[in-house]
């Protein structure tokens, strides 16, 4: 591992200007938990880490009737789970926070990481995508901006994060229904998904649908959405709905499975999670 510069920064400020000046030399370290496996394998070799656990902001967690429930960036995937909101009105981001690895990744990885990574298997971001999340995010030049999960992602381990920007928060609109997220993977825990499927419906008959790892980023199936929102949801429109899920997923084959089988189970999976929902 090549040595480098480790600064504990303590204001928003003072590591975005870091970051900045350092530019692709410089990185954060807020979990961990990927960070450390990257340096270990020298996949990335930075000058600078920039350690942003000490800044006090980014560990708000607040709710607003108006604005929903904002997540500070120090949120832990086991943290998640113990809070008041999540329990009550999101508790299936918490379902999909607690297939990430382990406990003791749990208990470090954050839900901010697991997004910035924008790895297409991101467990948490299709129930974000389903929720209609925002990133909340700053920069020492720009400023503050709020980016709409789903332009967040611009490819495999890319998004549209500048230069210096820091992901302070997540924001979920307080929006009333139900979700559910089911995982598809060779093993039952501590795996990466293979297909990841959440589903929300909202109290009003709308439905919100996205797929993980079947496509270069988390997506939602708009079309697969359209057939049973806002109607009786009968047997004929959730296949219809899961058949045109299927169509709207793009995988690839890889170690963890082929694009068929993905493709297969893109349909089997989007079925089986909204009869779940309907029928809880």
């Amino acid at each position: 591992m090549k040595s480098f510069n480790y600064v504990k920064a303590t204001t928003l400020e003072e590591a975005s200007n870091i970051l900045i000046e350092n530019g692709a030399k410089a990185t954060i370290l807020n979990g961990g938990t990927d960070l450390l496996v990257r340096l270990r394998e020298n996949l990335i070799q930075p000058e600078a880490i920039v350690d942003i656990k000490g800044i006090p902001e980014l560990k708000d967690t607040y709710y607003d009737e108006n604005t929903g429930l904002t997540i500070g960036a120090m949120t832990t995937m086991n943290g998640l789970g113990e809070i008041k909101e999540i329990q009550e009105n999101y508790a299936f981001l918490a379902d999909a926070a607690h297939t990430v690895g382990s406990l003791q990744i749990r208990n470090r990885a954050t839900l901010t990481g697991n997004i910035c990574n924008a790895s297409p298997l991101a467990d948490t971001a299709t129930s974000l995508l389903v929720l209609e999340a925002k990133v909340n995010t700053y920069h020492a030049k720009n400023g503050r901006r709020s980016i709409a999960i789903h332009e967040f992602f611009t490819g495999p381990r890319t998004n549209t994060l500048e230069m210096g920007e820091i992901v302070t928060s997540i924001t979920i609109p307080p929006t009333k229904g139900k979700g559910i997220y089911i995982k598809n993977a060779r093993r039952e825990e501590v795996d990466l998904s293979t297909v990841g499927v959440a589903v929300f419906k909202e109290d009003n008959g709308q439905f919100r649908i996205a797929l993980g790892a079947v496509a270069a980023t988390p997506i939602r199936a708009y079309k697969a959405e359209e057939i049973i929102s806002n109607q009786e949801v009968t047997e004929d429109r959730i296949e219809q709905a899961a058949k045109v899920a299927r169509e709207t997923a793009t995988p690839i084959t890889d170690i963890r499975a082929s694009k068929e089988y993905r493709s297969e189970m893109v349909e089997v999976m989007t079925r089986r999670a909204i009869k779940k929902l309907i029928e809880a």
